[in-house]
């Protein structure tokens, strides 16, 4: 049994994580650090695990976690948990980190999106936790780096495209609607209040979004550097990312060929599935669930390959991949604790 703990463990993405991990036959949940809420009861906090884990949240502090845990899971803000999980690793932990400090490669990359690093050293070492692109590495690494959720679904949606080399590789579009959920519990703005989200959609961080050049990043590793302009949206759902990609098709490139590129690069995937030509997703087919839904269409006219991805931000856009990723630097089956359907209605 492997025990694990939890920093910003009362956080959206930190209680869904124990919701997962509660159901996981290898993995004992030992201990739970907290950001803002430390000494505060889990059940009290979030009564819908009253029952499940009767548990006291701590203070995110690594040598009392990993008196108790051998792997950390830090869910804290970015560069906050970076000492921490640089300190971890060098009591010997493995660690799975759902920031941005160590998705980006380049640490002048990040600083211009965030701050100056706090742990750059550590940045060759984190391997990027998308397992549809980094399967073999994650099985060998001691820091996964969780991707954003943004990130996931425009990934997803445009890989097999740029690496099988039907579209252009610059002049790329992805167009992401989110649910609120993404922004948080504790970051409420203007913007996500009730009276300003319900009954709107808005588009907001348009050309500056810091998950853009985690996308450029990603797809670049596939056979080049590519050029993607990324607008994200907040739209009135609590959970949820409905995606829409857009590339310039190749000449005499059409259906056949790239229903064909879409299903070989997902033939062995057991969370991703591509719907028969013309169908398209939605949000609420894969809500609570790890999976990730694919449309493709074409647009003959204007010679463009349209690709619609739809994933639950917290669970395949977060907490479910870092348990995907889990798995994978244990050695136990990836779909451990993940088989499960999306809900519904």
């Amino acid at each position: 049994m492997l025990r694990v703990a939890i920093f910003g463990a009362a956080g959206y993405g930190g209680v869904e994580l124990i919701r997962l991990l509660l159901a996981h036959p290898e993995v004992q949940v030992t201990y739970l650090g907290g950001h803002s809420n430390v000494n505060e009861r889990l059940g009290d906090l979030y009564p819908h695990l009253l029952g499940d884990l009767d548990a006291v949240i701590g203070p995110s502090v690594v040598e009392l976690a990993l008196a108790e845990a051998d792997l950390l899971f830090s869910a804290l803000p970015h560069a906050v948990g970076a000492p921490l999980v640089a300190e971890a690793l060098r009591a010997g932990a493995k660690v799975i980190d759902f920031s941005a400090d160590f998705r980006l490669k380049d640490a002048a990359v990040y600083a211009r999106h965030y701050e100056e690093h706090p742990a750059p050293h550590l940045l060759e070492k984190a391997v990027y936790g998308l397992p549809e692109l980094h399967r073999r590495e994650i099985k060998q690494t001691r820091l996964v780096a969780v991707p954003g959720c943004y990130p996931t679904g425009a990934i997803l949606a445009l890989a097999p495209a740029v690496k099988a080399g039907l579209i252009e590789r610059q002049g790329i579009i992805v167009d992401s609607k989110s649910g609120v959920s993404g922004a948080g519990r504790t970051r409420m703005t203007l913007m996500t209040h009730f009276a300003e989200i319900n009954d709107s959609v808005q588009a907001y961080n348009v050309a500056k979004h810091r998950h853009h050049p985690e996308i450029e990043q990603e797809l670049g590793t596939l056979g080049g550097p590519v050029g993607v302009t990324f607008t994200p949206h907040l739209m009135p759902t609590t959970r949820g990312i409905l995606t829409t990609a857009y590339g310039r098709l190749r000449p005499g490139l059409g259906q056949e060929q790239v229903e064909s590129a879409y299903r070989a690069f997902y033939k062995a995937e057991p969370f991703v599935t591509v719907l028969p030509w013309g169908k398209q997703p939605a949000t609420k087919h894969v809500s609570g669930s790890n999976r990730c839904h694919l449309g493709l269409a074409i647009d003959e006219a204007a010679s463009l390959l349209i690709v619609t991805s739809v994933i639950d931000n917290l669970i395949k856009g977060l907490s479910g991949a870092a348990v995907q990723c889990l798995n994978l630097m244990q050695g136990w089956p990836e779909t451990t604790a993940l088989e499960r359907p999306a809900m519904w209605p």
